[in-house]
């Protein structure tokens, strides 16, 4: 993934910092990311879901609202309304460079923006949301007692995150004035609402009231045991895959031809954590899974092991041909079940001619179906002709080259 630093200016003239997170393949639409309240966009959960995205092809801009992390501005003087603005101008930026962003996703008090922001930005298919209020002004409970202080002298310092912020009070009169009920019923857009059910920041019945006040197309899932900033790797990593897969079904995606010589293009495998052996595998813009090592040879096993997906290559491609076969011989074959092990045997017991270890995958059939005894017969020497199966025995040639 790469990544490119860029200022776009905000609402008040400020200069605002963002990070334009690329595919390192084909780019094939644009998100734009909204972070928490007084967060930045530098988040793990930030982070996480760029990755995840730009691994499906989807750039994703995510900057600090003004006086957040690098962006220049006083906090204080914000207000819910100008974050909102803020985020129509980052789609703006993003239009100027050709890029109009077509998917929104905001963490918290930025999911509650980008519901009312997307009405204004017309690119815009799908919202996703993660931990937000349903009620803005909800945020104000953070505030505690300084709230008396912000009324008297128009402004305060609170603690948010274990660290000082100063809060003005045209935030805390814009933000407690804010209704999304209107925006959410007539966003217009398909919504992804993701909550965690024991969030003890914005409770889980603001996804309850979000989910009701949409309209379909709607969607909901449950984080589990995530906290509010989803600080957890496997939950963000969770949360990343979630949108990813949703997002597709969802977003208008046009990829590109695939090269000449790749009629199925280009699988892609980008390491998904420098720790341990874990994998974000994507093929195209619509399919992807994680390959990983099983813990007891250093992995976390979150999926597949490489040898596991040259077996499920194996037994699918094996499954498929005797389906081809089966269908234009108007057989009777009702299911089939192909199971697959992997193992090194010596050698000389697997009859290769070949010194040392070979590779030996067990492959057993299972066929369902009034089939004769000669007709089953045939369709396992059919499992011999699978293209996979062929690969395998003929040892492909592979050429390594330097990206």
């Amino acid at each position: 993934m790469a990544t490119e630093r860029l200022t776009f200016t905000g609402h008040d003239g400020s200069e605002l910092a963002a990070r334009l997170d690329m595919p390192d393949g084909a780019h094939m639409a644009t998100a734009l990311f909204a972070h928490c309240f007084t967060c930045s966009k530098d988040i793990p959960a930030a982070r996480r879901i760029s990755a995840r995205l730009a691994g499906a092809g989807i750039a994703v801009l995510r900057f600090d609202f003004t006086g957040l992390g690098h962006s220049s501005g006083e906090f204080a003087n914000t207000t819910f309304t100008s974050n909102v603005e803020d985020i129509t101008l980052a789609a703006a930026a993003l239009a100027a460079r050709g890029m109009a962003p077509v998917l929104l996703i905001g963490h918290s008090l930025g999911g509650a923006a980008v519901l009312r922001a997307a009405r204004q930005i017309d690119s815009v298919q799908a919202v996703a949301t993660i931990g937000a209020p349903f009620d803005p002004g909800h945020v104000t409970h953070n505030f505690g007692g300084a709230l008396d202080e912000i009324a008297a002298t128009g402004s305060a310092e609170v603690q948010l995150g274990g660290r000082p912020v100063r809060i003005g009070q045209s935030f805390v009169e814009d933000v407690s004035a804010a209704s999304l009920a209107d925006d959410i019923a007539h966003l217009g857009r398909a919504l992804l609402v993701l909550h965690a059910p024991r969030d003890e920041t914005v409770g889980i019945e603001n996804a309850s009231q979000i989910f009701g006040a949409a309209k379909h197309p709607k969607s909901f899932v449950t984080l589990d045991e995530a906290d509010h900033l989803i600080t957890a790797p496997k939950d963000a990593e969770y949360a990343a895959e979630v949108i990813a897969a949703w997002a597709t079904r969802y977003l208008t995606l046009t990829p590109p031809a695939p090269p000449p010589g790749a009629p199925e293009g280009i699988v892609r495998v980008a390491e998904a954590s420098p720790d341990g052996f874990l994998q974000d595998v994507n093929a195209g813009p619509r399919h992807h899974a994680l390959a990983d090592e099983p813990l007891a040879y250093g992995g976390t096993d979150k999926g597949m092991s490489p040898y596991g997906f040259l077996a499920a290559g194996l037994g699918a491609c094996t499954s498929m041909t005797i389906r081809m076969y089966a269908r234009r011989k108007g057989w009777p074959l009702t299911h089939i079940r192909v199971e697959v092990s992997h193992d090194k045997v010596h050698a000389q017991d697997a009859d290769c001619g070949r010194l040392g270890k070979a590779d030996t995958f067990i492959r057993t059939v299972f066929l369902d179906g009034d089939l004769d005894a000669d007709q089953r017969a045939r369709l396992l020497e059919i499992a011999d002709k699978c293209p996979v199966h062929r690969t395998l025995e003929a040892s492909a040639h592979i050429v390594t080259q330097m990206g």
